[in-house]
C-alpha cells in the first residue's frame, strides 16, 4: 500500500467513523428516552448514569478517531509529497 492510498483509506476511515458517531448522538438525542426504556430492561440504571455513560462513550470514541485516524492522516497530509 503506498502513501496515496493510505491517505485516501484514512480519509475514508475518518468520514466513516464520524458519521457513525453523528448518528450515534442523533439517535441519543431524539430517541433518547427509547434508548433509556430498552437499556433499562437489561440493566439497573437511572437517567443521570445512563447521560454519564453515553457522553463518556461518545467522548472516548471521538477521542480514540482524533488519535489514531485524524492524527496520522494529518502527519501523512503535512509530509512532502517529493519524499523518498
Amino acid at each position: 500500500m503506498d502513501l496515496i492510498e493510505l491517505k485516501n483509506f484514512l480519509l475514508w476511515n475518518l468520514g466513516f467513523n464520524y458519521l457513525i458517531l453523528l448518528i450515534w448522538f442523533g439517535a441519543f438525542v431524539f430517541a433518547r428516552d427509547a434508548i433509556f426504556r430498552l437499556h433499562s430492561r437489561w440493566f439497573a440504571l437511572d437517567r443521570a448514569q445512563f447521560d454519564l455513560i453515553h457522553y463518556a462513550a461518545m467522548a472516548i470514541y471521538k477521542i480514540g478517531i482524533l488519535l489514531f485516524i485524524a492524527g496520522p492522516l494529518l502527519v501523512l497530509l503535512l509530509m512532502p509529497t517529493d519524499a523518498p
